[in-house]
């Protein structure tokens, strides 16, 4: 079941501290009336060589839009929307999951509430 969350949710999910158990933050997701973006990823992860963070989108399932980041202001003002941000069109965006389970019990994890 897709759900749509509040860019601020968003924003709490992102800024989880990923370093501490060296994880990462893995999000499938949609943007409404895009047909190049109904099966779009994005995340957050440690670069393995530098040990930093960063922040990546896997637009299409080819390989073809991959982007990184090395801070969330640059992610998600990046225009790799056909010309517009994360933050532009994120009313469209619909989540289907994250880190591979059920949006709400993920949720719960990072934002404390479902």
């Amino acid at each position: 079941m897709y759900k749509k969350i509040s860019f601020e949710d968003f924003k709490k999910i992102m800024s989880y501290d990923i370093t501490k158990k060296q994880t990462c933050i893995e999000i499938e997701f949609c943007v409404d009336n895009y047909e190049t973006y109904q099966t779009s990823w994005l995340g957050k992860m440690i670069d393995k060589e530098t040990n930093q963070v960063v922040y990546w989108f896997g637009l299409t399932e080819d390989g073809s839009q991959a982007y990184d980041y090395d801070s969330f202001d640059k992610f998600s003002n990046a225009k790799v929307f056909n010309g517009k941000s994360l933050n532009e069109i994120w009313n469209k965006v619909s989540l289907i999951s994250i880190d591979a389970c059920d949006i709400e019990e993920r949720l719960q994890f990072y934002l404390g509430k479902s």
